[in-house]
């Protein structure tokens, strides 16, 4: 991992933590942690996964297209480092992916066939109790975390997943229902978006998906609500130029 300073983490972890807010936006939150996490790790992607209220595994958020796609392999293969980390409840550490065809025989060679070399997981869990993962892809081989990296990712994603937890005030270990079922729902639009806003626009749907989150951001509005008026009003569409 790269070196970060004191204050970049405290940064990043006061952003994560901050979801207390009247606006709080469900889908950029989860973004934003993808972001913010390929960015501290120097990741070539990262990529984020939930369970549903029946405690299935759903892909919820990307640094990029490329990893969208690899997550919704590894979960309809039933296999891979994201599932590991979230049954277990433990990290999944510094697996070179050329290595890994025994032990995710359909997972390890798609995955370098979409070129990566290595990955990393953990558990966004608080204490036993485990909500999603977030998964962590290398495309060089030389940049395993070192003893004292994964403290810190880990400590991020278990961040999130208390805040997640607390912004619907989840009491008593219950997992997250309505607030996720919603999010999960809010994906098909957002395909949808992005779909379109790259076709109009002739550019790909990373760029589009880009678009849409600095349009929401520059104009105070949810993402949710932007990639809705891009489906029902086209006039929002071309103005994402």
């Amino acid at each position: 991992m790269t070196t970060v300073s004191a204050e970049r983490l405290a940064t990043i972890f006061v952003e994560v933590a901050d979801t207390l807010v009247d606006d709080f936006d469900l889908i950029e939150f989860l973004h934003m942690l993808t972001d913010r996490t390929a960015s501290l790790v120097g990741a070539a992607a990262v990529g984020l996964v939930l369970a549903d209220k029946d405690g299935r595994l759903e892909f919820m958020a990307g640094s990029d297209e490329n990893v969208k796609l690899l997550e919704l392999f590894q979960l309809q293969t039933n296999e891979g480092p994201c599932l590991e980390a979230f049954r277990t409840g433990q990290p999944v550490i510094n697996v070179n992916l050329g290595e890994a065809a025994t032990r995710w025989p359909r997972f390890a060679p798609h995955a370098t066939a979409s070129g990566f070399q290595s990955v990393h997981a953990f558990p966004m869990r608080l204490r036993h109790q485990s909500i999603g993962a977030l998964n962590v892809f290398g495309d060089t081989l030389g940049g395993d975390f070192t003893a004292p990296d994964v403290p810190i990712v880990q400590a991020l994603a278990d961040v999130a997943a208390i805040a997640l937890l607390q912004e619907r005030a989840i009491h008593r270990g219950e997992v997250l229902t309505e607030q996720l079922q919603g999010a999960l729902n809010s994906r098909i639009v957002i395909e949808q978006a992005k779909g379109a806003v790259a076709q109009a626009h002739e550019i790909d749907v990373d760029e589009a998906f880009t678009r849409i989150r600095n349009y929401a951001r520059n104009n105070n509005r949810k993402l949710t609500d932007v990639v809705h008026a891009i489906i029902t009003d086209r006039s929002t569409l071309y103005r994402l130029s």
